[in-house]
């Protein structure tokens, strides 16, 4: 059906205004009443006039209606001229009375049974919906059912037979147009994502294995990959490369017979591993996946796996399987698997499933009714609305149940809305406390009040969320964004009191007035992502006059912070072996060639991969590495009175957390040799500048202690 060819303009703005736009070359913009009535309505009512604004092309005419509109009728507007318009659905939708009166609380999507299968769409604005079926897949096959709607804006339809493997759409009819989209809550979908897919999940059942346990949030270690990264190297080792099932293999080497995959991984003693996002996403084309690459971060469809990692893209079981088949694989090792969630953004909002179904709801507009773009990508989903909430919380839970993930990584955080983070935490919690929930807590310009948004800043009104810490970043290694910035691992001096403080988890130990954050609990501390250089490319360009293997021991001091302090560890995987991406600072749909890990450099750099793993089983040997609160710390921890730029710290009285009763940290990123004077005790070597282990490694006969330029040290005494 063709759109209405419309002289002038009419919106429902509000449940009882109305905007109506005459062009000047419409008898002159003018009008002296207006009125309303449903379509073939024979009643007709007045509108009143409540403002008259003169635009530069037309008049603007606010009017009010008395008594209330029926939302999902159509109604029709006239001028004193004899015209007409179509009321179109317009700002309403983003007033709180709209969410009020639409709120559906009940389960949406697709039911499926081998008799019959259910349809149900949240969809307030339309006057009518299509459910369109494509039993083979094509379009010269299409099956058409009528929706009938019910409560709260839904609409049901149950179609009888049995639909597995059929694909399916919606279409919609808002303000005199049809619209098709997929179904928002599509648990699979078709190549490339253009339908949804009826399968049932009964079929795909897996048995999560036991885990260790895991008490808090601090005594993760956490490992950041991408799918296709991990396994695509020719000598990885891994028969199913780029895929879920490459993943998913166990005791892969490369060529001289050390671990590659997710066995390194394991062996690395690594407690979580967060995996790039794999919900359905744009940027690959699935019918030839070798030929580009995409991080993922271009959402289409939230609850279904993306294709382009799968075996069978086209097999809508495929996908499903595969990804619960590589979840299992990592249980096995007894690792956790955390899910890279994209809920700030869609890939192109007029295309998407969400504008599509209720045009214009689903994101944030600003103050002149423009979609707003603090994101960055064109559009910011609006988390506060309170079908957008429930969107996400709703998917957020079907992750967790169906495929049994043990924690979250939220995309560009500050985006969503406090009340929504804390209503996903505590709907988490009625399942499993131990689920982690990190974001990235960065203030973004989006039309929410500052007090709303779910960052940094707000991060006492987000107890239970862990924020990924630019500070602990940026002090350590120098500005992420400046790339010959030296942080204080790489000899910067002016980061010597941010770094005390960043060691400290963030809390404000020495100064309480510059803490970031009330608890450690609430600190990701990271050198190293996805995004960005890596620490090796950084290193390339600040260090450049250093040797390498000067460059190499700053990089293991950089990283032996983020393992020796309070908080959230977090390490970007190949980190352990001088990851470089070829100077590559935004590779996200780069060649495998930049972004794959390269087995042979971790054979190359194996003397730093066996020093790294012997930090992580240090902190992970000894909770006083790991406090969950502040008063622990504060109770615990503090700093030796050493001469600037060497930093150390004492751990004391800490028998009940481990072997030892006091440890001392030391780090030094002087190019030169630093003698420190050690607290009274027999003090015992775990890790000097050549090895790191939990058995002691010597033991300290003078009360003095030379540390080596650039360098880590921890000691234990009884």
């Amino acid at each position: 059906m063709k759109a209405i060819n419309r002289k002038y303009y009419a919106y429902l703005d509000e449940m009882q205004i109305i905007t109506i736009l005459l062009p000047n070359d419409y008898f002159g913009g003018n009008s002296s009443r207006f009125f309303i009535s449903k379509m073939n309505g024979k009643e007709h009512l007045s509108l009143t006039v409540i403002k008259q604004i003169p635009l530069e092309s037309m008049i603007k005419y606010i009017c009010q209606i008395e008594g209330k509109l029926i939302i999902g009728e159509q109604y029709w507007v006239y001028d004193e001229h004899g015209g007409k318009t179509d009321l179109q659905i317009g700002a309403v939708i983003r007033t709180a009375a709209f969410d009020k009166e639409f709120f559906y609380d009940g389960t949406l999507g697709c039911f499926y049974h081998s008799d019959r299968t259910l349809f149900k769409l949240w969809a307030p604005t339309a006057t009518k919906v299509k459910l369109k079926l494509l039993p083979n897949g094509t379009s010269k096959d299409e099956i058409f059912h009528s929706m009938k709607r019910k409560e709260k804006g839904v609409w049901h339809v149950t179609v009888n037979g049995d639909l597995e493997c059929y694909y399916y759409s919606f279409l919609v009819y808002v303000n005199s147009e049809w619209r098709e989209a997929a179904d928002p809550y599509a648990t699979s979908v078709s190549l490339n994502g253009e339908y949804a897919a009826v399968i049932d999940l009964n079929k795909t059942k897996v048995t999560k294995p036991p885990l260790p346990l895991f008490k808090q949030p601090t005594d993760a270690i956490i490992y950041e990959t991408h799918i296709r990264d991990l396994t695509i190297h020719s000598n990885s080792g891994i028969m199913n490369k780029g895929t879920y099932l490459g993943a998913a293999e166990l005791n892969t080497v490369a060529i001289d017979g050390t671990p590659t995959g997710l066995t390194h991984v394991k062996e690395l003693g690594i407690t979580h591993i967060e995996f790039l996002p794999f919900n359905d996403f744009e940027g690959i084309d699935e019918r030839r996946v070798t030929s580009e690459y995409n991080w993922g971060y271009n959402p289409l469809h939230f609850n279904a796996p993306d294709g382009s990692f799968s075996t069978d893209p086209s097999n809508p079981y495929a996908r499903v399987n595969e990804l619960k088949a590589m979840i299992h694989a990592v249980h096995t090792q007894g690792i956790r698997v955390i899910m890279d969630v994209v809920y700030n953004h869609v890939y192109i909002r007029e295309f998407s499933s969400f504008e599509n179904i209720v045009p214009g709801y689903y994101f944030r507009h600003d103050e002149f009714g423009m979609p707003s773009n603090g994101t960055g990508v064109g559009n910011d989903f609006a988390s506060e609305r309170l079908m957008g909430r429930k969107f996400i919380v709703d998917s957020v839970m079907y992750w967790l149940k169906e495929y049994e993930v043990d924690g979250f990584r939220f995309d560009l955080m500050g985006i969503l809305d406090i009340e929504t983070m804390n209503e996903i935490r505590n709907a988490v919690d009625s399942i499993d406390p131990s689920i982690l929930i990190i974001g990235e807590g960065w203030d973004l310009d989006t039309p929410i009040p500052a007090d709303k948004k779910a960052c940094i800043r707000n991060q006492d009104s987000l107890p239970g969320i862990a924020h990924f810490n630019d500070k602990f970043r940026d002090t350590v290694k120098g500005s992420t964004f400046h790339l010959d910035d030296k942080g204080y691992a790489f000899g910067n001096d002016d980061y010597y009191e941010a770094a005390k403080q960043v060691l400290a988890g963030s809390i404000g130990l020495e100064k309480p007035e510059d803490g970031l954050f009330f608890s450690p609990v609430q600190s990701v501390n990271y050198v190293e992502s996805h995004d960005n250089h890596t620490l090796w490319d950084k290193l390339a360009v600040c260090s450049a006059s250093l040797s390498k293997e000067t460059r190499q021991k700053q990089h293991r001091l950089a990283t032996a912070m983020v393992l020796l302090s309070q908080g959230i560890p977090f390490l970007h995987s190949g980190q352990e072996f001088f990851r470089t991406k070829r100077g590559e600072g935004n590779s996200y749909r780069s060649s495998d060639k930049i972004n794959q890990l390269d087995w042979d450099r971790k054979s190359y750099y194996l003397a730093n991969v066996i020093y790294l793993r012997g930090l992580i089983r240090i902190r992970k040997s000894y909770g006083a590495f790991r406090f969950s609160k502040q008063k622990l710390i504060r109770e615990h921890m503090c700093f030796l009175p050493v001469e600037k730029p060497v930093i150390g710290f004492l751990l004391k009285d800490v028998d009940e957390y481990g072997d030892w009763r006091k440890i001392i940290v030391f780090f030094n990123p002087a190019f030169s040799q630093k003698t420190v004077e050690l607290p009274d005790g027999q003090w015992l070597v775990l890790a000097d500048d050549q090895t790191a282990n939990v058995k002691p490694k010597r033991k300290l006969e003078k009360d003095t202690l030379e540390l080596p330029p650039i360098c880590s040290y921890v000691l234990v005494s009884k």
